[in-house]
């Protein structure tokens, strides 16, 4: 294995943390200048997920095992997730407000990921230069997407046709450190995972194959979907070594039997609760109303941008360079190089995988991608560059361009969170009367209220009243675009009061949280109806209470 030197464990650490400190930036700005009629919710993308974290956050505090309060339909508790319960167990025990909890964890999903990836990193080259430019296009880069973004301002007259192109999470570490922590953890555990199973092949010791199923293990008490990933991209790896040495992989297949026989429990406990719980199983089928599938093969190379390029070359050319009679390389290069092609070609298919939650499969693809597309770089490319243009011929000079050309689309996402943020509404941030009112039922409405509101506060309802809320998430809430379209009725003038009724009355409602976003979608005032009595008002936000 290559050696990494204190040095280079330092770079990794200034580089960690300042990354860390710089997308720590729209945070501050958000909680520091927010007006005072405005609460900041703590995220600065992809609220409506983080919404549902923060609901699970909250319940595990108190229980092993929550139900599933973004939707009214009454069902038992028999949710659970490891990440969320941990982080809610620290929450409860420092008493620390959960955005600062959910800071400490951006920064611990930082630490542990950065060091796993520059180890990958450092097994593909020796040459230290190689290394730092394969580490800083993972932390740094991304796609083509401010391609995009310069048509839109130009050509598409504002409008920003294919969104996924900018902000696709998944394979993009920069964007995960900045704003999906919960995606940089699960990549740190895929890559410590599939890094323990590569490293026990070397002595085919099998303690490696047992650290990589406790991997596995904790990986699959959070995001069992990973686990296609880490039983998949071996698999592949051990069926080429197969053919290529014409001999059993025995070792591989010790390994995948002591992973997969450690990491099916959680496995098993997901499909479980996904087809037995009529509830989760709708939760699972609603995955689609997202609309967020992985990108069809050509239009990958977008979100991807110029690593895929680079990549998908330095692919083609190691298999014909592989198909070519040659002096025997190294076998530690050699068995490297399967790898990281069965990862290559072996993740890209995975991404396809017939499910609904298949872009995810795109989490920690990057690697091998940036791993054989700087090798190209530098074997290929850079050779060219330094004939035709002098100035180019330094190696660092080189991996200052390949920086540069993969850093726009973040440095503009990055930019963008300021400008987001400074409009202070829905959804980064609350009126603080709304923020006041989900307290008052937390400290006042029973524990098993169900409270109806717009999309925009009853996400927050469960996370911030501990009460349930009728209208929440996109595929928590069952019969999502149902209850939004009732929602939607329900706050127009012109629907008869008999059909409000009649729908609160089916699902149980106890409390309307009328205030901004309500009036929004409709004239009608609560207080018109006799069966509505307010129990709460503050600057126009006001909570009425449904009469028995």
């Amino acid at each position: 294995m290559n050696r990494i030197s204190r040095q280079e464990w330092r770079f990794v650490a200034l580089i960690t943390l300042g990354i860390l400190l710089l997308t720590a930036l729209p945070y501050v700005y958000a909680a520091l200048s927010v007006p005072p009629e405005k609460h900041f919710m703590g995220f600065i993308l992809n609220t409506s997920d983080h919404a549902q974290y923060l609901w699970w956050y909250r319940g595990f505090q108190d229980a092993l095992l929550i139900p599933n309060r973004q939707t009214p339909e009454p069902n038992p508790p028999v949710f659970f997730n490891l990440l969320w319960f941990v982080l809610a167990r620290f929450g409860k025990f420092t008493g620390l407000d959960y955005r600062w909890v959910y800071q400490i964890f951006r920064f611990a999903a930082g630490a542990m990921l950065m060091p796993i990836v520059y180890w990958w990193c450092a097994q593909a080259f020796e040459r230290i230069t190689r290394r730092k430019t394969a580490f800083l296009v993972l932390a740094l880069g991304a796609g083509l997407g401010w391609v995009q973004i310069v048509l839109k301002y130009t050509l598409w007259r504002g409008e920003l046709y294919y969104p996924l192109g900018v902000y696709l999470a998944e394979g993009n570490f920069f964007l995960n450190l900045m704003a999906y922590p919960h995606f940089a953890e699960a990549a740190a555990f895929i890559l410590l995972t599939l890094g323990l199973l590569w490293k026990g092949e070397k002595t085919e010791n099998l303690r490696y194959a047992w650290a990589a199923a406790l991997s596995a293990f904790l990986l699959g008490w959070q995001h069992t979907y990973d686990l296609i990933l880490v039983w998949g991209i071996p698999g592949l790896y051990a069926l080429a070594r197969w053919a290529q040495t014409r001999r059993f992989p025995w070792y591989w297949f010790k390994a995948l039997l002591i992973v997969g026989l450690i990491s099916f429990p959680p496995a098993l406990y997901s499909v479980l609760l996904t087809t037995l719980n009529p509830i989760w199983k709708e939760v699972l089928a609603q995955f689609d109303n997202a609309g967020v599938f992985t990108p069809n093969p050509l239009r990958m190379f977008i979100p991807m941008g110029i690593p895929l390029f680079l990549g998908l070359a330095g692919a083609l050319t190691t298999l014909r360079a592989a198909a070519r009679p040659q002096k025997a390389a190294a076998p530690h290069k050699s068995r490297l190089r399967t790898f990281l092609l069965a990862w290559f070609f072996g993740g890209w298919a995975l991404t396809y995988v017939p499910t609904d939650f298949q872009i995810h499969m795109i989490n920690s693809w990057q690697v091998p991608v940036v791993l054989l597309g700087v090798d190209f770089w530098f074997e290929k490319v850079h050779p060219r560059l330094a004939q035709r243009w002098q100035a180019l011929a330094s190696p660092a000079l080189a991996a200052a361009v390949l920086l540069a050309a993969v850093i726009p689309t973040n440095g503009y996402i990055f930019l963008w969170r300021f400008l987001d943020l400074h409009r202070y509404n829905y959804p980064y941030f609350l009126h603080q009367a709304e923020y006041d009112a989900m307290q008052w039922l937390d400290e006042n409405a029973p524990s098993d209220a169900i409270v109806l509101s717009s999309y925009e506060p009853g996400r927050y309802i469960p996370a911030i009243s501990g009460r349930t809320a009728f209208l929440s998430h996109w595929a928590q809430t069952v019969d999502f675009y149902t209850k939004r379209d009732f929602v939607a009725a329900f706050f127009q003038a012109d629907t008869p009061d008999a059909q409000r009724r009649q729908v609160i009355t089916q699902f149980g409602v106890d409390y309307v949280l009328y205030g901004p976003a309500e009036r929004a979608l409709g004239t009608y005032d609560p207080a018109q109806s006799p069966w509505l009595h307010m129990a709460f008002e503050e600057d126009g936000v006001r909570v009425y209470a449904v009469g028995k």
